[in-house]
Formats: structure tokens, C-alpha cells, sequence
């Protein structure tokens, strides 16, 4: 059995896979990756299921051992990685033999996945291997840990793409909630003008944003009667500060709701360092939807954008357009000049 073996561990590493649906009536979150769009662009680099469980490591730094030959995949946000001391690309695949270590450091924030071939073979627990800390189901690993991987039916590494741009802040969209018309239309004008960045009060759970100036409010109060709340929501609590709602989000609230990040937006909010400015816009239910789609479409069509690390001549149609000996050559020229 393939195993990986953890030597160096930080705080905030755990497993995680698409998360639980259908949980949410029994008062279970979906919970799973912070950053979805991750684990499908590591599926699309190892040409595997994107249900197949991988690590998340939160802002922090690992070490690793495989004890066999194994094909891995780095999403999310970019770390310093190292096999046996040689530097590895990042949003790429690659092939480590047995017995290799792998060192990850160097994070800004945000998410990093290290993807394995056959993903990571942890005991399934109401349909998912994913940790859900904020229900107790499974755990953040420590040092000494292992782990077994499935059976990896690929053979495929060394590919590579450009990731979505979502590691630098930006635009978040929002639809409303039925507590919007609650806020009045100077705050909810003021809300989208306003500059935010992450606080350092976050986990899987949420995220608090803060902003200068004064907070938010309705008219008639924070507390509304509690009902069912989604990753996204964006709660206004009774300091007046937004909190984001994340995958380990609870499954009903009382604060009311300024609004909803699209799905397709919240691995922006994720992925922002802590130093990032973030804004928001709302758009239409009509316009949500299509931009959801438009995503969809473009995390299917991953692997078709997929490309090799190191181009084979062969595929280059304009090789001979590159200036492959200028270097002998400026070399002869000067060394002419010195006799």
C-alpha cells in the first residue's frame, strides 16, 4: 500500500474533499475545501475524480515522505515546494519517487492542496473523507501521521496552466438575501463603495472583514428570527462588522444578511492575502446564474488548457524563429575581441 508519512507539520492542515450535501436539515454543513475551484484544477492535472480527498493547508507549512512512487499536484495558493531540495513548479503535476520528501513552505495565507494520484484513502464518514473540525469529524493532522492513498489508475504528469486570477483580492458579487431590503439603500450603497480587507479573525467557519469608518445595521436591529444560512451569506453581527460565511459555516443564524458571495467568487475571498482590498457589487439572480454557468463551463473544460512544463521541440511549430546558439555565438564574437 502506498503510504505518505507527515515529519513536519503546522498548525491548520487537514484533509478535505468536496465536503457532505444533504446533511443540512440534521444540522450539518456541507463543509469540505475552502477553495473548491482548487481541488478541481488538481483534478484536472492528475486526470482523476474531483471527489478524491487531498490536503489543505491553511496558511501554514508541511513536510512530507512517500514510500512509493507518486504522481502530485500543488493548487491554491502558491508555496515554496521541494522535492529532495529541488524546487517544484507550482500550479503544476509532477512525478516523486519512492522515498522522496517534500517540503512546502513560504505561504502568504489563504488555501494550499498538495493532490495525490488515487487522492488520500482516509475513513469515509457520512459520505465524505473530509475533516469538518467545527463538527468533530476528523481532526487537523499532526507529525508522524500517515496516511494510505487509493489506487492511482493515471500515468500522466508534468502539466501545467494558468490559474484563475483570485490571489490578490478584487471584486466579490453578491446576490440579495431576504433580509437585504432590511438594510437601508444609503448603507447598502455605502456597503459597495466601501474598501474591506481580511481580518485576522478567520477559520473554516468564516471570515471577518473590517473596513475604516463606522459598520452596518438595519433600521430595526442585528437579531431576526433564525433560519437556514449557506457558505457565502454574509452576516452583519452586532458589531457591525460583515462575517462571510464558509464551508464549515453553522445551519441556521440570526444576524441578518446583507447579501451573498456567488460561489463562483468565494475562492476570491478565500485566496486574498491579508493586505488585499476587497469590494462588492451586486448583480441580478438572472445575471448570477449565468455567470455560475460560465464558470461551470470553465471548470470542465480544465484539462483542455492544460500544458507541459517543458515543451517538447517537436510541438514548437516556430522553432526556428528562436535564437537557440546566440550565446556561442556573442561568445566567438568576444572572444575574437580578447585576441
Amino acid at each position: 500500500m502506498r503510504m505518505i508519512k507527515l515529519h513536519r507539520v503546522g498548525p491548520g492542515i487537514t484533509v478535505q474533499d468536496t465536503g457532505r450535501e444533504g446533511w443540512l436539515s440534521q444540522g450539518l454543513s456541507r463543509g469540505g475545501a475552502a477553495d473548491r475551484l482548487a481541488l478541481a484544477e488538481g483534478a484536472a492535472l492528475l486526470h482523476q475524480p474531483t471527489e478524491l480527498a487531498a490536503l489543505e493547508i491553511a496558511g501554514s507549512f508541511l513536510s512530507l515522505e512517500v514510500s512509493a512512487p507518486v504522481r502530485i499536484a500543488l493548487t491554491g495558493a502558491p508555496m515554496r515546494a521541494l522535492c529532495d531540495g529541488e524546487a517544484l513548479v507550482w500550479h503544476s503535476s509532477h512525478d516523486l519517487p519512492a522515498g522522496a520528501r517534500l517540503d512546502l513552505s513560504g505561504s502568504e495565507g489563504g488555501y494550499s492542496y498538495v493532490h495525490f494520484g488515487g487522492g488520500i484513502d482516509a475513513a469515509m464518514t457520512l459520505g465524505a473523507r473530509s475533516a469538518h473540525l467545527a463538527a468533530n469529524l476528523g481532526r487537523m493532522l499532526t507529525k508522524q501521521d500517515s496516511l494510505a492513498l487509493g489506487p492511482d489508475s493515471g500515468s500522466r504528469a508534468g502539466m501545467t496552466f494558468t490559474p484563475l486570477s483570485r490571489f490578490n483580492g478584487g471584486l466579490l458579487r453578491l446576490v440579495e438575501t431576504p433580509q437585504t431590503k432590511l438594510f437601508s439603500p444609503a448603507q447598502r450603497t455605502r456597503f459597495t463603495q466601501t474598501t474591506f480587507r481580511k481580518d485576522a479573525r478567520a477559520n473554516r467557519m468564516g471570515q471577518r472583514l473590517v473596513c475604516t469608518g463606522k459598520g452596518f445595521g438595519t433600521d430595526t436591529g442585528l437579531s431576526i428570527l433564525s433560519e437556514t444560512i449557506v457558505p457565502g451569506d454574509i452576516q452583519i453581527t452586532g458589531d457591525g462588522a460583515p462575517f462571510v460565511l464558509l464551508s464549515e459555516c453553522q445551519t441556521t443564524g440570526g444576524y441578518p444578511r446583507i447579501g451573498t458571495v456567488l460561489p463562483c467568487d468565494l475562492p476570491r475571498l478565500v485566496q486574498a492575502p491579508a493586505h488585499a482590498d476587497l469590494h462588492f457589487a451586486f448583480v441580478s439572480l438572472e445575471d448570477a446564474v449565468t455567470l455560475e454557468r460560465a464558470e461551470a463551463d470553465r471548470r470542465d473544460g480544465l484539462r483542455s488548457a492544460l500544458r507541459p512544463l517543458i515543451r517538447n521541440p517537436h510541438d514548437i511549430p516556430d522553432l526556428l524563429a528562436y535564437q537557440l546558439v546566440s550565446g556561442v555565438t556573442r561568445g566567438d564574437e568576444l572572444e575574437g575581441k580578447e585576441a
